[in-house]
């Protein structure tokens, strides 16, 4: 292997339903009337266009989103005000998870090219130390696409330099990596950091940037 592709939210941050739990906390959302909105969006019926998707692809703006998402949380029961309700929900992700970063960011500085892969909900990305971390970034709503599309890990790819079969993927969501599998990409389901890694240490073996962290 000489890749390895990583998604942002979920494996280089905290987990993305304790971000969102912290939200509902603050903002008193229901857990049900906020799962209700998101499972209907994240997988539409067929024919019916998800807000999610558009977003993800950068088709609508944050801003547009909000009020969308806001009107239909009130439709379920719920009331929260549309301005500002990305960055609240997301305000906990903006802290990076030091063991997924590290490993990364050692993998570059050993020669492996490395490539950020990540949908977006508009939400910032603190951006600072990704020149340690990515030969490349693909971020969806820059580029028009959204996981679990092929062509955005084609894009990845491209970008990257590499054949699918050299390089991995790790994403926190099992359907993006079935279609990473798909594209020819070996893929990781991300859990925790110690699986992931003892999963890099079988498919990068030997690797001194792995074994760091293993315990």
């Amino acid at each position: 292997m000489q890749g390895l592709i990583v998604d942002w939210g979920g494996v280089l941050t905290m987990p993305i339903h304790g971000a969102i739990s912290g939200w509902l906390k603050v903002t008193g959302v229901d857990r049900d009337h906020y799962g209700a909105v998101v499972r209907r969006w994240v997988e539409p019926p067929p024919g019916e266009v998800s807000p999610v998707h558009r977003l993800e692809r950068g088709e609508i703006v944050v801003e547009e989103f909000e009020h969308l998402l806001s009107a239909a949380l009130a439709q379920e029961g719920s009331t929260v005000e549309a301005a500002g309700l990305i960055g609240q929900m997301f305000a906990d992700l903006a802290i990076y998870e030091d063991s997924m970063t590290s490993l990364v960011t050692r993998a570059h500085a050993a020669g492996v090219r490395t490539a950020l892969l990540s949908n977006s909900w508009g939400n910032e990305y603190d951006r600072s130390d990704w020149h340690e971390m990515f030969n490349t970034v693909v971020i969806s709503g820059e580029v028009g696409m959204r996981k679990p599309e092929r062509a955005i890990f084609e894009l990845a790819l491209d970008r990257i330099g590499l054949p699918a079969g050299e390089c991995v993927f790790v994403d926190d969501v099992a359907p993006n990596i079935a279609a990473a599998a798909e594209a020819g990409l070996v893929g990781i389901v991300h859990h925790t950091f110690d699986e992931t890694a003892r999963e890099l240490e079988a498919l990068f073996p030997g690797a001194g940037w792995i074994h760091q962290r293993i315990h």
